[in-house]
């Protein structure tokens, strides 16, 4: 059987498009999975019936809650460098280099940014109820575990460069040049409305924990209701199933094409064999409306052409194209052997 007629592009182009088909769908799948399990999750609010309802769950322990609650520190607040009064338990200090690097083959600058110094603070702190009547607290452990932190930026300077002659000069020389420093604070302020997507359980001195789940589910902080949140995760798992959808249509239409390819080329190869045969046909055809008698190489099936094709791979000579084309069943006449080709007969 022909190999496939298929380019190293195509074979390059297949491999991509089912390797990121297989990528996207396995990230569609962790999505999708963190997803159902939010959605079977209780949908709990700090008040004072939560120490009773962790009292009466064996173990003490609900392994996969969201809750609902209000940031307060445990112990002293952070406060803002840029806004004094501004008070957080969490703290995000990012300054970042923008620069410009020259792409020499699309003969344009292009943009980067690298990372020149992150910090990170934080302080033990609580989910409260909203309602000022309500005493318990649940604390919030391992917070830098979660997915992401649930921060929101308190301030955002962009430092540009003054340049000399000099240094201009240098740049276009080098191909790289400074755009300037972006210096960011993100902070989780303190009053903040907070969910916590995790294990709520309940220690032997009483007190409740909000913690990483023990069982390796994803642990979630985020600013707002479980709502927002399952809209958000619904957004980005549609995202991942669209691009794995995408990326193996690519790939189911480079096989077509690839086949489409291989049923031109052979049926570009019969038509060939065809042209070369009707040659054949015609002193075949002039011998029998002579009245020639029967030949002694006649074909077995109608007795009346030559025989004029071999085929393969048994190499029987015992039939003419017509009678070859008129085969029921693609196998030789005489073994039964499968034909994969057929070849013209050529007598001196």
């Amino acid at each position: 059987m022909d190999a496939l007629p298929v380019t190293s592009g195509e074979l390059l182009a297949l491999a991509s498009s089912l390797a990121f088909s297989g990528l996207f769908y396995y990230l569609y799948r962790k999505k999708a999975k963190a997803l159902a399990r939010i959605q079977e999750a209780p949908k709990l609010q700090v008040d004072d019936g939560l120490p009773d309802l962790l009292s009466a769950t064996s173990g003490q322990c609900l392994h996969y809650v969201a809750l609902e609650g209000i940031v307060l520190p445990a112990k002293a607040a952070l406060s803002s460098q840029h806004h004094e009064e501004l008070q957080g338990v969490i703290q995000k200090l990012v300054l970042k280099e923008h620069r410009l690097i020259w792409n020499s083959l699309a003969r344009s600058w292009n943009e980067s940014e690298r990372v020149v110094s992150e910090q990170v603070y934080t302080v033990p702190f609580v989910l409260a109820s909203p309602s000022a009547e309500a005493v318990t607290r649940v604390s919030v452990e391992s917070p830098l575990r979660a997915v992401q932190l649930p921060l929101e930026t308190v301030y955002e300077r962009f430092q540009h460069p003054t340049h000399g002659f000099k240094d201009m000069i240098s740049h276009y020389l080098s191909g790289e040049k400074p755009k300037g420093l972006l210096e960011t604070e993100e902070m989780l302020r303190v009053g903040a409305s907070l969910t916590g997507i995790g294990e709520l359980a309940m220690h032997p001195d009483g007190t409740l924990h909000l913690q990483p789940p023990a069982d390796g589910s994803s642990y979630f902080l985020h600013l707002g209701d479980w709502q927002t949140l399952l809209a958000e995760m619904e957004s980005v798992s549609s995202f991942w199933k669209g691009a794995a959808v995408l990326c193996g249509l690519t790939g189911v239409a480079v096989i077509l094409y690839a086949l489409c390819q291989a049923y031109q080329q052979r049926r570009h190869k019969q038509e060939e064999q065809q042209r070369e045969f009707e040659a054949l046909w015609g002193n075949g055809d002039i011998a029998t409306e002579s009245g020639e008698d029967v030949l002694e190489d006649a074909c077995i099936i109608c007795l009346t052409r030559p025989r004029e094709c071999v085929l393969l791979c048994c190499g029987h000579v015992c039939c003419c194209f017509r009678c070859y084309e008129a085969l029921p069943s693609h196998t030789c006449p005489i073994c039964r052997s499968p034909i994969d080709r057929v070849v013209p007969l050529y007598q001196a």
